[in-house]
């Protein structure tokens, strides 16, 4: 069988910094939850992305809950979120029993659109956050929403899962709302083999997650609870792997951008491909390398990825959007698209994700796209 390539899988370090750090916890014995690589990994993500404070958590799906709770998000409260996105974004929210409402997206940047988020806003007056999501790695249209959600003094969530090293007018994405969240999946373009993080101004906000995450035990000789507590803290080995891994984001977001200009050199003449856009003022960190074909093309996103899945290539549609999941199908959804259907359906039955994988060469890279291009001779 050919070797497989990988959408994106994960990628240690040539200068095996990661052993290091994983090291010092095996020499010191401190194979645990909390320990000195936590506190590291949380100083210096912070420092890296320019967040005051930084909660070091089990996953990026975590990292969401505990802002809700931390806004204080319950039941019979309303939470605008992202369509268009991976189910951990809005999961948390049901967590607490509150309500998601689900905004489409725009062509621009394929994230929330901000026109559809004032236009949920007429509707639901008083909803208790928003949460955005920077798609594959591109930032959304981040100015409009943060004032949009300061007009109607509500309290904004970047979920930066799939967009760390991202910038928006040289400012890192997960750092304009009240909290940013980010993964450290397997599949994210750097790794703890899980894991997430938690990053805000408001110490005392951060100060109450790690307490939170941490079975809520107050100080006290015994084991005394007066909060629900969470096992939620990452642990000691895999923030090493995370330090090490922070040392080259830099190169993984060069590499990964690498990749996508060359799919968009590859595909530049063929007119029913369309790459994800690159908006104006923003750096994506290109996750993922992804396009949407125009919807008469005569190929189809099926035969695409079916071809390359015969090359034993990875490949992958674009996320099916919250509203037409089966779990949330009683949920509102928020479009002002005039048609049949909505921009983030469209993108998710006309859109596919490209291996992006930093491990890939330059040319099995080629074969990726010999493959595609072949199929619309």
């Amino acid at each position: 069988m050919k070797k497989r390539i990988f959408l994106a899988s994960p990628h240690m370090s040539e200068e095996e910094y990661e052993k290091k750090y994983v090291k010092e916890a095996f020499d010191t014995n401190w194979i645990a939850p909390l320990g000195e690589n936590v506190n590291k990994f949380e100083e210096e993500l912070a420092e890296y992305v320019g967040a005051k404070h930084a909660a070091a958590l089990s996953a990026g799906t975590a990292a969401i809950h505990m802002a809700m709770k931390a806004l204080n998000v319950k039941q019979g409260d309303i939470v605008f979120v992202s369509s268009l996105t991976f189910s951990a974004t809005v999961n948390p929210v049901i967590y607490e029993n509150a309500t998601p409402v689900f905004i489409d997206s725009e062509e621009e940047t394929w994230n929330m659109d901000p026109i559809a988020l004032e236009k949920a806003f007429e509707k639901y007056p008083n909803p208790k956050a928003v949460i955005v999501v920077h798609l594959y790695g591109t930032p959304a249209k981040i100015d409009e929403i943060v004032k949009i959600c300061k007009e109607h003094n509500v309290p904004l969530v970047e979920d930066a899962a799939e967009s760390l090293g991202s910038t928006y007018k040289g400012k890192q994405t997960g750092t304009f709302g009240k909290y940013g969240i980010y993964s450290f999946n397997g599949n994210k373009i750097i790794t703890t083999s899980g894991g997430g993080m938690l990053v805000s101004d408001d110490e005392e906000r951060i100060q109450k997650v790690r307490f939170w995450a941490t079975q809520a035990r107050d100080k006290a000789r015994h084991y005394q609870h007066s909060e629900i507590g969470y096992n939620y803290r990452m642990s000691n080995i895999c923030a090493g792997i995370g330090r090490g891994q922070l040392k080259v984001l830099d190169d993984r977001i060069q590499k990964k951008t690498e990749i996508y200009n060359r799919y968009k050199e590859a595909f530049k003449d063929i007119a029913e491909i369309k790459m994800q856009p690159i908006p104006e003022n923003t750096v994506p960190n290109h996750w993922l390398s992804a396009f949407v074909l125009d919807e008469n093309s005569k190929v189809k996103p099926n035969e695409i990825m079916d071809a390359l899945d015969k090359e034993n290539i990875e490949s992958r549609p674009v996320w099916k959007p919250m509203n037409l999941q089966p779990v949330f199908e009683k949920c509102d959804f928020i479009s002002i698209c005039n048609e049949e259907k909505s921009v983030g359906q469209k993108l998710f039955e006309n859109g596919i994700c490209l291996p992006s994988d930093t491990k890939m060469t330059e040319e099995e890279q080629k074969v990726v796209i010999n493959i595609i291009r072949e199929l619309f001779k």
